[in-house]
C-alpha cells in the first residue's frame, strides 16, 4: 500500500505552537494527510489534528501559561517533571480542555509518536491508534532531558524523541510514501552546534544514550541538509518560521505564544495554494 502524504512535525517545546498554527490552517481548509510523525511538542500539539480540534493547542497554552501546576519550575521542584503529569495528562485532557478521544480513534490518519529508548539510545516510532490508552507515549515524547524523569512503559524507559530523531525525515524516506510535508520550528538555515550539556554525568548508566546525545547535532544537521536538498528539487513541501521569534522552551509570555502561533497561520496561508495542489 502506498501512503499518499506523510506529515512530519518537529518539536521544540513552545516553538511547537508554530506547528499548531499550521495544523489549524490545514483543518480549516480540509488539507488531509495519511500519516503523521510527531516528535515531542510536534506530537503533543499534533494529536489535535487527528482529534480534529481546531484552536485547542493555542487555547489551553494561553489560558494556563501562568498556572503553576501546568509546567515550569514549580512543577519541576515538586514533581521532578517540568511538565506536570497530573495536570497535563489527566486534568487537562479529561476536564479542563477535553481531548476528543473518540474522534482521534475514528480518524484513519496513522499517527506515530517518536520516543527515545534510554537503554538503546535509539528512536522508537510508536503507532498510536488510541490516544487514551497510550497517552504515556505522548508524555514520553515530550519529556525533555535533565528536567523530566524517564517515563517507564512496558518495562522500558523513554525520554524526549528529539534526543534521537528530532525530524524523522530519513525514517519517512524508508517508507512507501508519495509525498512529504515537513513542518520545522526553526527558520531557514538553522543548524545545531555541539552540545556540552552533562549527559554523561546525569545519564552515565545509559552509555548508548550518552553516545546518541554526543552525536545528535551532526545527525540533525545532516537531516536539515537532506531536507533542503529535497526542497530545492521540489520533491517535498517544507513549512518553517519565516522570521525568528525568540521564545523560551517554557514560555510564559502569552503575546509571544500568540505570535508563534500566528506566524504558523500566516506562513501556511501564504503557501496554501501550493499545499492544496501538492496534496491532491
Amino acid at each position: 500500500m502506498v501512503n499518499k502524504t506523510t506529515l512530519i512535525l518537529e518539536g521544540g517545546a513552545m516553538r511547537g505552537l508554530y506547528s499548531a498554527g499550521v495544523l489549524d490552517v490545514f483543518m480549516k481548509n480540509n488539507i488531509n494527510v495519511d500519516v503523521i510523525y510527531g516528535v515531542s511538542a510536534g506530537a503533543l500539539f499534533g494529536l489535535n489534528y487527528k482529534s480534529r480540534q481546531i484552536g485547542r493547542a493555542l487555547r489551553y497554552n494561553l489560558k494556563y501559561a501562568h498556572e503553576k501546576n501546568y509546567m515550569g519550575l514549580y512543577s519541576l521542584f515538586t514533581t521532578g517533571d517540568i511538565m506536570n503529569r497530573e495536570f497535563c495528562f489527566n486534568k487537562l485532557v479529561y476536564e479542563l480542555d477535553k481531548l476528543d478521544f473518540e474522534t482521534y480513534r475514528s480518524n484513519p490518519v496513522d499517527f506515530y509518536t517518536v520516543v527515545t529508548n534510554l537503554q538503546t539510545g535509539k528512536p522508537e516510532y510508536i503507532k498510536i491508534d488510541d490516544a487514551q490508552k497510550d497517552m504515556e507515549y505522548f508524555r514520553a515524547s515530550g519529556s525533555m532531558p535533565f528536567v523530566s524523569k524517564p517515563v517507564e512503559i512496558d518495562g522500558k524507559l523513554y525520554l524526549d524523541g528529539a534526543m534521537s530523531d528530532a525530524v524523522p525525515f530519513k525514517k519517512v524516506l524508508e517508507t512507501n510514501c508519495e509525498k512529504i510535508i515537513v513542518v520545522l520550528t526553526r527558520p531557514t538555515g538553522y543548524r545545531k552546534k555541539k552540545s556540552y550539556l552533562p549527559y554523561r554525568l546525569v545519564y552515565g548508566n545509559y552509555p548508548n544514550l550518552v553516545e546518541t546525545a554526543k552525536n545528535y547535532y551532526k545527525e540533525y544537521n545532516e537531516t536539515m541538509d537532506l531536507i533542503e536538498k529535497y526542497e530545492s528539487e521540489n520533491k517535498i513541501i517544507v513549512l518553517r518560521p519565516s522570521e525568528l521569534i525568540k521564545i523560551k522552551r517554557v514560555e510564559k509570555n502569552t503575546k509571544k505564544l500568540q505570535s508563534m502561533y500566528d506566524l504558523g497561520v500566516s506562513d501556511c496561508t501564504q503557501k496554501l495554494d501550493k499545499i492544496k495542489e501538492y496534496t491532491q
